[in-house]
């Protein structure tokens, strides 16, 4: 019998598609809340899988409405007691149980000051979505495992459908349409490669590199690995490695690197070969053959999806490694290292 893992990641698709088609007259209803002359930057509050796909979220809605999009600080909400003035802000809180008691004080906060807030959960009636002006149901279904998949997919769908809708851009939204199809291709030629990764089973720790709008799947990738099999692998942009922490790249050590086409890919292609003339063993996901071709093991993404939804497809190769990695290593997928499906912070 599957896991509930196994199972979650072959829904994604489908979770996707629900998504798009039951809340995109709710973002379009949501489009005046983002274009509000008061609105000056927008807010958003996280945690874990959430803030990776916060994110991607970052890169879609400052280039969609041309504003700074910032990060909370929560602590200074719950622990200090000093919240900021939040003038001119839209707060989005994003929680895919919506019971983050640090999330869900961001936002209360912020409505209490007056301002807009939104947000995205699978769970409109949890304190997060009875503290938001406005909800946007994620759509994913019950989640059992504790690894967040299909919730992070739509969490990334979710500002995927924001980005196309609060801009009224029917070839984004086209474009979105046409990602759950594209995510299915995407799952049954990983589901065929990851016994690649079987070479990596005596494996300590790792680093995880990305660019532009695949920062968040640098992200989540190695925390996807972190939260199953519990080895220690980071996350950098390929660009603040070579500041300095590429002196940790020693010969022997693993290094997965995202490199889907678009505006990013030449500076990964640099960065491959430099891990690779440290003696890197790298893990290439990309749909460029030659790249993956300078790996030690190439992870090919399907070609055709554009770069700005790149992210909901090349997460996947990495979800998969992240199970087989944990496999390798005798983990309970739907129990691992003492874990549980909703951490409460403060």
């Amino acid at each position: 019998m599957s896991s509930h893992l196994e199972q979650e990641l072959r829904e994604q698709p489908a979770a996707l598609a629900r998504l798009i088609e039951k809340q995109r007259a709710y973002g379009e209803q949501l489009r005046d809340l983002f274009q509000r002359p008061d609105v000056q930057y927008i807010l958003i509050a996280s945690r874990g899988s959430s803030a990776n796909a916060a994110r991607y979220a970052q890169y879609l809605l400052g280039r969609a409405h041309r504003v700074p999009v910032a990060f909370a600080t929560p602590s200074l909400f719950t622990i200090y007691g000093q919240p900021p003035r939040l003038d001119g802000a839209l707060v989005i809180g994003i929680s895919q149980s919506g019971k983050s008691p640090d999330v869900v004080e961001v936002v209360s906060e912020a409505r209490r000051q007056g301002r807009p807030t939104v947000a995205l959960t699978n769970d409109p009636s949890s304190p997060l979505g009875l503290a938001a002006d406005g909800v946007l149901k994620l759509e994913a279904g019950d989640e059992y495992a504790v690894a967040a998949t299909k919730t992070y997919v739509n969490s990334l769908g979710a500002a995927a459908l924001l980005f196309a809708t609060t801009t009224a851009d029917g070839l984004a939204l086209g474009e979105l349409e046409r990602a759950p199809e594209q995510l299915a291709r995407q799952l049954d030629r990983s589901w065929l490669d990851v016994s690649e990764v079987d070479r990596f089973a005596d494996v300590e720790g790792g680093t995880v590199i990305a660019r532009g709008i695949n920062y968040c799947t640098s992200f989540e990738i190695a925390l996807k690995i972190r939260e199953l099999s519990g080895l220690l692998f980071e996350s950098y942009s390929a660009a603040d490695l070579m500041h300095g922490p590429v002196a940790a790249i020693a010969a022997g050590r693993p290094v997965v690197a995202v490199a889907p086409a678009g505006p990013a890919f030449p500076a990964m292609a640099e960065a491959v070969e430099a891990v690779g003339a440290r003696g890197a063993r790298t893990i290439v996901i990309s749909e460029d053959e030659g790249l993956r071709a300078r790996g030690e093991v190439g992870l090919p993404l399907v070609p055709g999806i554009p770069e700005w939804l790149s992210p909901l497809v090349a997460v996947v190769p990495g979800q998969l490694a992240a199970m087989r990695l944990a496999q390798l290593r005798g983990v309970d997928l739907d129990a691992p290292l003492g874990l549980s499906k909703v951490t409460l912070t403060r």
